[in-house]
């Protein structure tokens, strides 16, 4: 019988160490990590698993109860929202510091939830630290833990504690944690405030990541996945990401670094302009990681609803200046739309499915040798053609000499290709290999 994983939800002031808990819990760094209060700010999902149990981890932002800053108070927001979904709490504090007011202010608020609750008291990675674990008693809170995130002391005590009445698993009937081949994995990417983490909430059909009006509210990657039409899409916001002599601090130096790695994770990627801006440098700088990256790429013209005058006209006027920048990405769709109002979201799924199968596309040797036989290229001999690989494709020609072709040669032989069997919104790589030789030219 399948049942419902459980969901652990780590909580707790800022700069306790809950993402470096959720990283050593779920082997993976995941989660930005630093000295800097306040780093994570959305909620952080992943999956662990523990002598056979497998789980979700939800890693919060930093909580304090009565702050009524604005970015304090969305932090708390989202955490409410992870916890309304928790299976069991760990409720972390700091073992080198004294008990706090805003310690005493979550467990109040925590023992009122009714949800099991452990409160894993952190950094006691000494016998002395271990000792003084029972001070925080008095939080009200029965089940208490000394661990270390940093070194896993302690952890595996704490997970076999929160998991005691969690089964465990058939082997080979979990579907383990990354997601399956029919997820498609779509990273949102753009420079800082053009609108990701409002495509995203839009996309999912829920307030999943903050907004606000500040550049750079965004730090960690925030996932949310979607199913339409049997098709479960993994969408991914990630950090804006800043010219490198504008990034200063850690926190988004780390996430510039972040956003890349998750690019390469993706299937496809939604390159976010912001068309009351227009095309900048920086647009191009990040298109090119997505196309160095190989991923799939969609570029969206968002807040389009903010363009005055005539919208068509300003439409083709606006997709001539993004092929001038981008000539790189000729071959990627572009889509106009407004995730603040939800105008044309909606399009996108097709678009990305239709992008996700022609970067998945394999074709077979013998329609590609077809394909050589009718090809007028001069500049060599091609004998044949085959596939090495998919996502993004990638073809190799054996042909009679050795070298790399010209750059004309090579991007006429690409289009030749897109023109015969499509390849929409995915580079593709072309390589020559002289017949009979066994190294790649």
């Amino acid at each position: 019988m399948p049942y419902a994983r459980p969901t652990v939800v780590i909580v707790g002031r800022p700069n306790v160490g809950k993402s470096t808990l959720f990283n050593r819990i779920t082997g993976q760094r995941r989660a930005i990590v630093g000295d800097e209060p306040g780093i994570t700010r959305d909620r952080i999902h992943g999956f662990a698993e523990h002598d056979g149990r497998r789980f979700e981890v939800i890693d919060t932002g930093g909580i304090v109860v009565d702050d009524r800053e604005y970015i304090p108070g969305q932090i708390l927001r989202q955490a409410q929202v992870a916890l309304e979904s928790a299976t069991h709490i760990i409720f972390l504090v700091d073992g080198r510091a004294e008990i706090t007011a805003a310690d005493r202010d979550l467990a109040a608020m925590l023992r009122k939830l009714g949800k099991p609750v452990s409160l894993a008291v952190n950094k006691a990675d000494t016998g002395s630290r271990q000792d003084l674990a029972h001070q925080f008693y008095e939080l009200g809170i029965p089940d208490v833990f000394p661990i270390s995130g940093e070194h896993g002391t302690g952890v595996d005590a704490l997970l076999d504690h929160v998991l005691a009445e969690t089964p465990a698993e058939i082997p080979g009937a979990a579907a383990g944690p990354n997601a399956p081949p029919d997820h498609i994995k779509v990273a949102i990417i753009g420079r800082p405030n053009v609108g990701k983490s409002t495509l995203l909430n839009t996309l999912t059909g829920a307030e999943r990541a903050i907004v606000s009006p500040i550049a750079g509210t965004t730090r960690d990657a925030v996932d949310e996945t979607v199913t339409r039409d049997g098709v479960e899409y993994v969408f991914i916001d990630t950090a804006g990401i800043r010219r490198k002599g504008k990034t200063k601090a850690m926190a988004e130096k780390l996430s510039v670094v972040m956003a890349r790695r998750h690019i390469r994770m993706a299937h496809v990627v939604l390159l976010v302009l912001d068309a009351t801006e227009g095309v900048v440098g920086l647009d191009a700088t990040i298109a090119g990681y997505a196309h160095e990256g190989g991923r799939g790429i969609v570029v969206c013209v968002n807040k389009w609803d903010e363009v005055e005058g005539h919208k068509g006209q300003k439409r083709n006027e606006f997709e001539r200046k993004i092929r001038d920048q981008f000539k790189f990405l000729e071959y990627a769709p572009v889509a106009f739309l407004s995730a603040k109002t939800g105008a044309g979201v909606e399009r996108l799924f097709p678009l990305i499915r239709e992008v996700y199968e022609s970067a998945s596309r394999r074709i077979p040797t013998g329609e590609l040798n077809r394909f050589v036989e009718q090809l007028r290229f001069e500049e060599r001999k091609i004998y044949y053609m085959t596939q090495a690989s998919i996502r993004p494709p990638e073809f190799v020609a054996f042909t009679d000499r050795g070298g790399p072709l010209h750059f004309s040669h090579e991007r006429y032989l690409v289009n030749q290709i897109r023109r015969r069997f499509g390849f929409r919104g995915t580079p593709i790589v072309f390589k020559t290999r002289a017949k009979g030789a066994e190294q790649e030219r």
